[in-house]
């Protein structure tokens, strides 16, 4: 029985998605394709860049399905667009910096901002992955995912004091290799 796609919620695709289902990556792409894309351009406003990098990141999708378990596929699918603008960005921060230094415009001193919150942004994540599993799961559902405390101490059966303990320590840790003390 072939199963329609276009009604199923983005759990249900990406549960789909986790179990093996091939099929279901077609619906993915349809569904996310255009906002992707919207964002990326948002963030690097470069047409045929931006559809590059969005196809990038479906290709690193169909290439890992089966070996990544995914707990919210639209949140990874955003998350890997601004991985790929930012390494694309830092790939040309020696030329932006040439730029910036013969001739500095307000253009380019808009571009200096996203490219250092894009360098930051990246940082912190780099950071967030030396976490250790617990304290990084349970970061990620409270400051990505955005659910409560105590959601949180449900999904992972452990106490709301385990929940603040380990956003905490995260917190500590991530100021702490930032510098942002």
């Amino acid at each position: 029985m072939k199963i329609n796609y276009i009604n199923l919620s983005n759990e249900t695709l990406q549960k789909l998605l986790n179990e093996g289902d091939k099929d279901v990556f077609n619906e993915i792409y349809k569904r996310f394709w255009k906002s992707l894309y919207g964002y990326a351009n948002s963030l690097y406003n470069e047409e045929k860049i931006c559809e590059d990098i969005v196809q990038e990141v479906f290709m690193s999708l169909w290439e890992k399905y089966e070996t990544v378990e995914l707990t919210n596929i639209e949140a990874y699918l955003f998350r890997a667009i601004k991985y790929k603008i930012s390494s694309h960005i830092r790939g040309l921060k020696y030329i932006s910096n040439q730029l910036i230094t013969d001739q500095k415009t307000p253009q380019l001193e808009s571009s200096e901002r996203n490219i250092e919150y894009l360098e930051l942004e990246t940082n912190l994540l780099s950071e967030i992955d030396k976490l250790t599993p617990k304290c990084k799961n349970v970061f990620l559902l409270s400051r990505f995912e955005y659910l409560s405390n105590n959601e949180i101490a449900i999904k992972l059966n452990i106490s709301i004091r385990t929940v603040e303990k380990h956003i905490s320590d995260a917190i500590k840790q991530l100021k702490s290799s930032l510098h942002l003390n």
